[in-house]
């Protein structure tokens, strides 16, 4: 596209304006206050120059990072900073932090330098004006490289101007900063076409003419990489161009419409400047262009990159989405922070994120428009089995179904959305003196531990989680919302107790908890030196202790050179400090003690031991499970040869028996009641798992589905005895008769082919 003074266009933006506020050390109060009455006047932004050379100003990332700290909404930017003075490395980091210590409300303004005498003063490098744009592009690259945490790989480049060897990824930023260049010659306008997301020149350094040409400029440059031009805001700074306001507004207006800007920039110290500009002109220059636009039937939709639409996954179809319904793309910036989960890397080809149940709904029916495509129901936590995140499929994350609300304090009913976590329900619980039995990690998402089972440190004493259950919503695969407990389709909520994933999607749960005071939190660590005697040991003490007592059991293969350790860690559920060392005697005696801590806290501090951020779980760890009635020596003998082969290097038991075996084994579709011990091993390579886990299989009885990874057909019947498979088929074909939820241990209904 040549450049032409004849180059109008509208690129359909929508208007912001802003404020380009002198940084002065006069008055080191004025350009926080300015920017505040510009947040006031409903302003967008607020920007400030970048001359760390000089000392009338103050600095500006210092200065910056003190407005976001006295301002709620507006945008904050540098107009524009100095690279040659700031290593683009350090600009990474320093931008990223901001922005989240803003909430995402701030924009990257670069420059390219000049004013040379001045930034060699200040001990930078002089550069031709060819060399400072070469010296821009690569810091660009540096910075976006570093904002770039998909990667686990440090960050290498060997620029002519800026080399990083190694440096590590992040901070990520809390939104995906843009990038506005301020470019006036031709070779800072082709970059600014080809990497920048904005541009950003001073109308009073221009002649008639210029903004045609520059929007040429950068829209051939665009265009030559594969982008739209459209992706690429025009942003201008400007002084007063009328004192009449509607002049004013009116020659803003015709800058949008004819020459492409979409952002306004008022470079000035009047506070009621700012203020009218806010309040008076804006509105008025919104007014003209969108009665233009609709005159002209310009598109002003926001426009997909095509590096986002390049990301795109075959066979979805993304422009036929429910309304509304928040979902996130391959392309998007908040994709990476969804698309894994704590233990395992994923590549979803979209991810939906419901906020009510009728969203749900939504997600479902349109998961059954894409019934070749994996589907995968996530609440937040760790996935251990693999089934909440996919290849190239569909994901329908709960997390904003996280609500956690008390229904009537003297029966202590709560209800609990799918999407919370564990360490949010105890402190919620707690401020009451409650508890709810719920896994070993606060970080664990409430909706796949409480339809599996819930084996947690209250478990011996109060039941499976699911056994706290009272109540349930239930989305099921056409897409109806239902309510079920014990009287209101008692079929549906036997299933969801141990078999939830096949039968609907849970919004929300209701339960009754349990009174729970100050209770003993041990951390042990034991040598072991004979690893068939210490489990058998551990499994007697365990079956022993009281109902109180509740201690899993870690460790690993032995290491060259090193002793084997074990970690106990678990709750004592007393105030008392001589009972709580007394129940733990037993398991300090089973061996050398190398490590030990022993608190009276509360149950919430105990589960407050999770990081809440995103998962950016990688690779594909691989598990087995197992239920126990006891750790008899083959047994034990059986996990030593297991730990002995080098496949395992994570090897768990857990604690169950206790109440969870004063529910009827059919009672719910978790059925093992009688089990005492919940077993698990986790492994790098499958078959080296596989074959080191033959020697346990034999000792099983049944396993727990949190905790197994594989896709064996016959783990279908190791998860439910015979007659509670039989009636989940029935109620698979009642409820799910297509498999719509097939990706998570599926039940083939009754009267299917594969049945």
């Amino acid at each position: 596209m040549p450049a032409s003074v004849e180059h109008l266009v509208d690129y359909g933006h929508a208007l912001e304006f802003g404020s380009f506020i002198t940084p002065s050390a006069a008055n080191p109060n004025a350009p926080v206050a300015l920017a505040q009455i510009s947040e006031a006047s409903g302003l967008d932004m607020v920007t400030y120059q970048d001359h760390p050379y000089q000392p009338a100003f103050l600095d500006t990332w210092t200065l910056m990072t003190f407005v976001a700290a006295r301002t709620d909404r507006i945008r904050i930017a540098p107009n524009v900073l100095n690279v040659p003075l700031r290593p683009p490395a350090v600009i990474a980091r320093s931008a990223a932090s901001l922005d989240l210590l803003s909430g995402g409300r701030f924009d990257l303004g670069l420059g390219a330098g000049g004013f040379w005498d001045a930034i060699e003063a200040m001990g930078g490098g002089r550069l031709t004006p060819g060399q400072a744009v070469t010296a821009l592009e690569e810091a660009i690259d540096v910075i976006r490289e570093l904002w770039d945490t998909s990667e686990k790989r440090g960050v290498f480049t060997d620029g002519t101007y800026h080399r990083v060897h190694g440096a590590k990824r992040g901070p990520r930023p809390a939104h995906d900063i843009p990038i506005l260049i301020g470019a006036y010659k031709p070779r800072m306008l082709a970059l600014t076409g080809r990497k920048g997301d904005g541009w950003l020149p001073s109308y009073g350094y221009m002649k008639p003419g210029d903004l045609g040409r520059g929007n040429a400029a950068i829209d051939e440059a665009a265009q030559s990489v594969g982008r739209d031009p459209r992706e690429i805001r025009r942003l201008l700074n400007i002084g007063v161009l009328s004192r009449d306001p509607a002049e004013f507004a009116e020659r803003l207006a015709r800058l949008a419409l004819d020459d492409g800007i979409g952002t306004f920039i008022l470079a000035g110290d009047d506070p009621s400047l700012l203020q009218a500009f806010g309040e008076d002109i804006t509105p008025a220059v919104r007014e003209i262009v969108a009665r233009e636009r609709g005159e002209r039937g310009t598109d002003a939709s926001p426009v997909r990159s095509a590096a986002f639409l390049a990301a795109r996954r075959e066979g979805i179809a993304y422009d036929d989405l429910p309304s509304r319904l928040t979902a996130i793309e391959p392309g998007d910036f908040g994709y990476a922070d969804v698309r894994a989960t704590y233990m395992r890397g994923g590549t979803p080809g979209i991810v939906l994120q419901p906020d009510s149940p009728q969203q749900v709904a939504d997600a479902i029916a349109y998961a059954r428009r894409h019934p070749a495509l994996p589907l995968a129901i996530r609440s937040g936590g760790h996935g251990v089995s693999g089934r909440s995140t996919n290849d190239g499929g569909i994901v329908i994350d709960l997390c904003r179904l996280n609500e956690i609300e008390v229904l009537d304090a003297e029966r202590r009913r709560v209800r609990i959305g799918a999407g919370a976590r564990w360490t949010e329900v105890a402190a919620v619980l707690g401020e009451q003196g409650w508890a709810l039995s719920s896994g070993d990690y606060g970080g664990v998402g409430v909706g796949g531990l409480a339809t599996a089972g819930g084996i947690g440190f209250f478990a011996r004493e109060h039941g499976l989680t699911i056994d706290r259950l009272r109540a349930a919503e239930v989305v099921l695969a056409d897409g109806s919302i239902v309510r079920t407990d014990a009287s209101n389709r008692p079929d549906l909520f036997w299933a969801i107790r141990g078999a939830g994933a096949n039968i609907g999607v849970v919004t929300s749960f209701e339960f009754e908890v349990d009174e729970v005071g100050e209770v003993g939190w041990a951390q042990l660590a034991i040598q072991v030196d004979d690893v068939a005697t210490f489990l058998e040991g551990y499994g007697r003490v365990m079956e022993a202790s009281p109902r109180d007592t509740t201690v899993f059991l870690v460790m690993g293969g032995r290491r060259p050179g090193q002793p084997q350790v074990a970690q106990f860690y678990g709750l004592v559920d007393s105030a008392d400090p001589d009972t709580i060392i007394a129940r733990l005697q037993p398991f300090a005696e089973l061996g050398p003690l190398v490590q030990q801590s022993v608190q009276l806290t509360t149950y919430a501090q105990v589960m407050a031991n999770a990081d809440l951020g995103p998962h950016h779980g990688s690779g594909e760890p691989h598990s087995r499970s197992a239920l126990l009635e006891h750790v008899t020596p083959e047994v034990a003998r059986a996990a030593e040869r297991m730990l002995d082969s080098g496949a395992v290097p994570f090897f768990q038991l857990r604690a169950v028996g206790g109440a969870v075996a004063d529910v009827a084994e059919d009672a719910t579709a978790y059925a093992h009641r009688a089990a005492n011990f919940s077993l698990v091993a986790i492994g790098g390579d499958p078959g080296r798992l596989d074959r080191a886990w033959e020697s346990i299989a034999d000792h099983a009885d049944g396993m727990y589905l949190s905790f197994d990874s594989s896709l064996r057909p016959e783990r279908i019947a190791e998860a439910f005895p015979p007659a509670t498979l039989e009636r989940l088929r029935a109620i698979k074909a009642e409820v799910d008769p297509d498999g719509v939820f097939r990706d998570n241990f599926a039940i083939d209904p009754v009267g299917s082919d594969a049945a």
